[in-house]
């Protein structure tokens, strides 16, 4: 009699989990996943919310076709949000072609135009995709299920002699777990944001402007206090990232890795742990 009782409640049990459309095992791996990709020097960072929604911010340098093939061996099949965080060559240069190789449901990019090609380009794709692009500025929230994404940067406008501060800083929060990805958000942006008295916390960070020594100061730190921190960096004669940054980290415990020497850099978390491996 035991045994047929356990038959019938198994039974029910699985008969509830196909109706619902979910198995056991899929709920029991709800995870974020968030990459940042090895682009040499330059941005490009992809994340697979446990929701399934896929977020690119940034594609690295002219040549998208390293980001485009990397996302493709994710099995994307189209982009619920592109970010471009600000029209620099080595953020923007790759998004024309991501565009052009997956369906983007919506862009965001601060309020600042630039005349180089780079960023005509991107602007093109746009254009032809058929798709507009919304202002990415503080407050601005992204429309995503089961994550908190808000952009706390830019706070203010700024000169356009240097596009830096306009960067577009995204605050993602999934559970208990906390990013900050700050484009090249240089020190003026960082007062700005530590003024404007938003939270800006973070368990990763993702290091301003490749380490230099204009980004990343002690106070911005202090604020985030993450517990680690990705420098996208590669070969380059501008000296990044800088001791200066890297002694700051490392001062504040602050476990740090950098893509010219680990490659790939994925994150991955339940909303209560975190693990990190590299891929070369």
């Amino acid at each position: 009699m035991k045994i047929k009782i356990i038959k019938i409640v198994t039974a029910l049990t699985l008969s509830v989990g196909l109706l619902s459309g979910v198995s056991s095992t899929e709920a029991a791996t709800k995870e974020m996943k968030v990459h940042f990709i090895n682009v040499g020097q330059g941005d490009s960072i992809y994340i697979k919310t446990a929701a399934g929604d896929d977020i690119i911010i940034d594609a690295g340098n002219k040549d998208g076709s390293d980001v485009v093939s990397y996302l493709k061996k994710q099995k994307v099949k189209d982009i619920e949000v592109m970010i471009s965080t600000h029209p620099d060559a080595d953020h923007i240069g790759g998004l024309d072609e991501v565009l052009k190789a997956f369906k983007v449901k919506s862009v965001y990019a601060p309020k600042v135009s630039h005349t180089s090609q780079a960023y005509k380009d991107f602007l093109t794709a746009v254009k032809r995709e058929g798709v507009k692009i919304k202002t990415a500025q503080k407050g601005v929230k992204l429309p995503l299920k089961g994550v908190s994404a808000t952009f706390v940067a830019p706070v203010k406008t700024y000169s356009k002699s240097d596009l830096n501060d306009w960067s577009a800083v995204l605050r993602l929060v999934y559970g208990k777990k906390s990013f900050l990805f700050t484009g090249d958000a240089e020190v003026k942006s960082e007062t700005d944001m530590i003024k404007s008295k938003q939270t800006l916390k973070a368990d990763v960070l993702k290091v301003g402007h490749h380490g230099a020594k204009t980004s990343t100061s002690a106070a911005f730190l202090k604020a985030v206090k993450p517990s680690y921190a990705v420098l996208s960096v590669g070969k380059n004669s501008y000296g990044h990232p800088t001791s200066t940054v890297v002694n700051r980290l490392n001062s504040m415990k602050v476990k740090t890795y950098r893509t010219d020497k680990s490659g790939h850099i994925i994150f991955t978390t339940n909303g209560s742990n975190l693990s990190v491996k590299t891929v070369k």
